[in-house]
């Protein structure tokens, strides 16, 4: 038995060596790979020809309107003149607006002019970044909750109202907890725009009369337009036209 061991591990030791001892040697045949190796792997390089395209080009030219990242989309430019792209402003300063810091304390305050153009732009934003996980009306039910994220907060509560705008600046720039950091994706401007979307959504949900312009007030009380009457009690309501009997 151990004479019939040792000439099988003897075997063994000669096809281990006749597989791996001319490793590195060349030859004009295709080497054998038992875990092939993911550099041959048919895909497309970077600045190489391939022949799949009538143009040879493997990479393909991005579609007109791309804009590069870290640059803003361009403005309104004069027909026939070629598109240009000026840089995005991302956190690159020590400014309130790029860190939401006053010195070592956090601000309070949107740095930008509030209007409603801006909260439409957060809205927007906030739709497609953070509704998912906050929900629609922040209120922490968005859908990725509802698969099981369940680490998601409501953004309605009163710990977050009373927050430092500059302190969840720094949440949405930097990440917190499970959240990933949004620095690099979004820029400062759209950043406050969340922002000031955020304040504009705490404000609807707890919102009473005193938050209204005295000036809009009455219009709350307006019967809305289109509106049919409501009849009196005892009065005759008119009756319903029903259809006629086909006549015989």
């Amino acid at each position: 038995m151990l004479r019939g061991f040792l000439l099988i591990s003897l075997l063994l030791t000669i096809a281990a060596v006749a597989v791996l001892g001319f490793r590195g040697e060349k030859g004009t045949n295709e080497p054998w790979e038992i875990f092939p190796d993911m550099v041959r792997q048919m895909k497309v390089r970077a600045q190489s020809p391939l022949n799949f395209f009538a143009d040879g080009r493997g990479p393909r030219m991005p579609v007109n309107g791309t804009v590069p990242i870290g640059y803003e989309m361009p403005k309104p430019q004069t027909v026939g003149a070629p598109e240009s792209h000026s840089v995005a402003g991302f956190s690159v300063g020590p400014d309130y607006i790029d860190t939401g810091k006053m010195g070592n304390n956090w601000g309070t305050g949107i740095p930008v002019l509030v209007t409603a153009e801006l909260l439409q732009r957060g809205r927007e934003r906030f739709n497609i970044t953070c509704a998912m996980c906050h929900g629609a009306t922040a209120v922490g039910n968005g859908i990725a909750k509802q698969h099981g994220l369940a680490t998601v907060v409501t953004l309605q509560d009163d710990r977050i109202r009373k927050m430092a705008d500059g302190e969840i600046f720094n949440t949405i720039t930097n990440g917190k907890n499970t959240m990933m950091a949004y620095g690099p994706n979004i820029m400062v401007a759209d950043r406050w725009a969340i922002l000031a979307y955020l304040r504009a959504l705490q404000r609807s949900q707890g919102a009473a009369i005193v938050d209204v312009p005295p000036e809009h007030r009455a219009d709350l009380e307006k019967p809305a337009e289109n509106k049919p009457a409501e009849a009196k009690p005892g009065e005759n309501k008119p009756p319903a036209n029903k259809p006629e009997a086909p006549k015989k």
